[in-house]
């Protein structure tokens, strides 16, 4: 208790004067010279976050308030001045600061849409897959969409599309997947811009085809191929059962050649004699065929309008075809 009543206590002195002077204990008056004395020395003071929250936090208090940061009560449990928060918290990382000021305020707040959402908003469908009937309800689905949304504005149909077989011929899809895709094309009221980026096979060489005149287009290293519709695996069926496909598959085959010939504007002997076997087009041949208008060469295309056909090379090197095909 004696020590308790020796201890240094503030007190005011009343005045005259506008203003009543505040007197502070002695050991405050000398840890504040010996604070300057430290400040002449230069000591190097360790860099400062001025995004840490504690720090601005303290700053904001110091300016308003400062008898506040005089008169904290010390505790020696916690850090100083962490009283001064309502719910009082531990200084942030420096990653923690920069991850809450970088990247959360541009963080979406909804997710994402898909790829093939952004490429309809740019009028763009895609078929990037053999046509199987989920392939063949989301083109038509998109198409459709299309058409509502603006009639006018033109539908970019990029293929890549090894039609209803895989690459090893083998069939996974019905040959009404194609003309359900190009019955659509034709009743749509938009112009068909169709690119071919990589391979248009059977039906989807169809589909390369039926793109509105003038704007066929197929880039330089692109693959075209036609060839005859396949019958599906027969397993134990009948042999009655086994004719009826066979025939349905020679329907499917001479619709597609009319519409091949239609389309490329050659004759039906002429698609069905080179249809007999798998016929493959690089760009300039589907060019010349007449599957395609332009190749895509990005400004080369007088260079490629220059380019001699192969079967002129092969007649001035004085190369002789060997095999009919």
């Amino acid at each position: 208790m004696a020590s308790f009543l020796h201890a240094p206590m503030a007190y005011t002195v009343p005045s005259s004067a506008s203003s009543q002077s505040v007197r502070r204990p002695k050991g405050l008056k000398l840890s504040c010279q010996a604070f300057g004395a430290k400040n002449a020395a230069k000591i190097p003071m360790p860099p400062i976050n001025p995004k840490d929250p504690f720090l601005s936090k303290l700053a904001s208090v110091a300016s308003s308030s400062p008898e506040t940061l005089l008169n904290s009560s010390a505790n020696p449990d916690t850090p100083p001045y962490l009283d001064l928060f309502d719910s009082p918290k531990l200084m942030a990382t420096p990653a923690q600061v920069e991850r809450s000021v970088s990247y959360n305020e541009h963080r979406p707040r909804s997710p994402p849409p898909d790829l093939p959402s952004l490429l309809l908003n740019g009028r763009i469908v895609f078929i990037g897959m053999p046509l199987v009937p989920a392939v063949t309800e989301l083109v038509l689905a998109e198409l459709m969409y299309l058409q509502y949304m603006d009639p006018k504005q033109p539908i970019y149909l990029y293929i890549n599309s090894t039609g209803t077989t895989r690459d090893d011929g083998e069939m996974v899809g019905m040959e009404t997947e194609g003309f359900a895709i190009y019955d659509a094309l034709m009743e749509l009221q938009n112009e068909i811009h169709t690119v071919c980026v990589g391979c248009a096979i059977g039906q989807a060489c169809l589909l390369l085809s039926a793109g509105t005149k003038g704007k066929r287009f197929m880039l330089p290293h692109s693959k075209a191929m036609i060839q005859q519709p396949r019958i599906p695996s027969s397993g134990l069926m009948p042999a009655s059962d086994v004719l009826i496909r066979a025939k349905e598959v020679i329907i499917n085959r001479d619709t597609l050649v009319e519409l091949l010939a239609k389309h490329t504007e050659n004759s039906v002997e002429t698609v069905a004699n080179v249809m007999r076997r798998p016929f493959y087009m690089d760009a300039k041949r589907a060019q010349e065929f007449g599957v395609i208008d332009k190749i895509l060469w990005r400004g080369q295309e007088k260079v490629m309008a220059e380019v001699v056909p192969r079967e002129e090379w092969d007649k001035k090197a004085g190369i002789k075809v060997a095999d009919g095909f």
